[in-house]
């Protein structure tokens, strides 16, 4: 009898495993399908970092020479130089306030340091560095 029992037991353990197996098969595959497609996604993914840094960085070397056309140029407003360039031109607090668009006791505040000029006003100041006494005494006299 242990012998039918043996046998009876080993049958049924073929069948379930038989049947696992066709239940289990259609996972197996849809798992592989899965992993595939995952992994692709991956390498799209990848390769749109790569292309994006590729832009990012493009952009970042094309993007300071644009920003400089639609500004006026940064310039840098240094009391001392101020002082000097008012001296140069030989002129005093009020007239190169006047000259400027601004009160001289503005000049005077620029000079010692107390106050810095605005962007308006240092755009000003940057264009009568180019000019010289005459051309300051001429505009002098055509605002007076």
């Amino acid at each position: 009898m242990a012998n039918i029992a043996v046998v009876l037991k080993s049958e049924i353990a073929r069948l379930a495993r038989r049947e696992i197996k066709t239940a289990v098969e259609p996972l197996r595959k849809a798992n592989a399908q899965y992993r595939r497609e995952i992994a692709a996604l991956k390498r799209d993914v990848e390769a749109l970092r790569r292309e994006l840094r590729g832009v990012a960085k493009a952009s970042r070397r094309a993007a300071p020479p644009a920003g400089d056309e639609g500004e006026a140029p940064r310039t840098r407003f240094v009391a001392k130089g101020l002082r000097s360039l008012r001296a140069r031109l030989g002129l005093s607090a009020a007239d190169f306030g006047r000259l400027a668009g601004v009160s001289g006791q503005s000049i005077y505040q620029w000079e010692t340091g107390k106050t810095v000029p605005r962007a308006a006003q240092q755009a000003k100041l940057a264009e009568l560095r180019g000019i010289g006494k005459r051309e300051a005494a001429r505009r002098l006299e055509a605002s007076a």
